[in-house]
């Protein structure tokens, strides 16, 4: 008479355990949970609710989700706010270093036209090789656009 009795208190335990949520997420996966899916999950993207409720249900089943995920979570909330402040700190980090790498990037240009004006300023011939591959001495129109030019650059990169 026992045995029967453990055996349909199991079987009734394991339909607990069947009280699961599924819903798409934002990018269409489908999420298995025992937790309600969080507030920013439509309705119409729930799939299943616990008891067999489909999500033809009306609202009342929503208000919960808003409520449930920060008492559910309560335990999660330190894990959660690590991992976001590992990769926040870790964006901050490659922000600066691109940063860096364009300041260094801007120094050199600046440091390569300001080269380059001080030996047009400086009276010399200038010579530039063309399409056709014949070397060609700039005249004073050629050399007052590149000065202009290279005077564009230093204005943008020394700063």
């Amino acid at each position: 008479m026992i045995r029967p009795l453990i055996i349909l208190a199991a079987c009734l335990y394991a339909l607990t355990a069947s009280a699961q949520w599924q819903w798409l997420d934002k990018d269409g996966r489908k999420v298995f949970s025992d937790r309600p899916p969080p507030a920013d999950v439509p309705d119409k993207n729930i799939l299943k609710r616990p008891g067999g409720r489909g999500s033809a249900l009306p609202a009342p089943a929503a208000p919960a989700p808003a409520a449930a995920p920060a008492a559910a979570q309560a335990g999660v909330d330190k894990s959660l706010q690590e991992k976001r402040q590992q990769a926040e700190a870790a964006e901050a980090a490659k922000r600066k270093e691109e940063e860096e790498r364009n300041a260094r990037v801007r120094a050199e240009n600046c440091s390569r036209a300001q080269q380059a004006k001080a030996g047009i300023d400086s009276g010399a011939r200038i010579a530039r090789i063309n399409e056709k591959g014949e070397r060609e001495f700039l005249d004073e129109a050629g050399l007052s656009s590149e000065s202009q030019r290279l005077q564009t650059i230093i204005n943008e990169n020394c700063r």
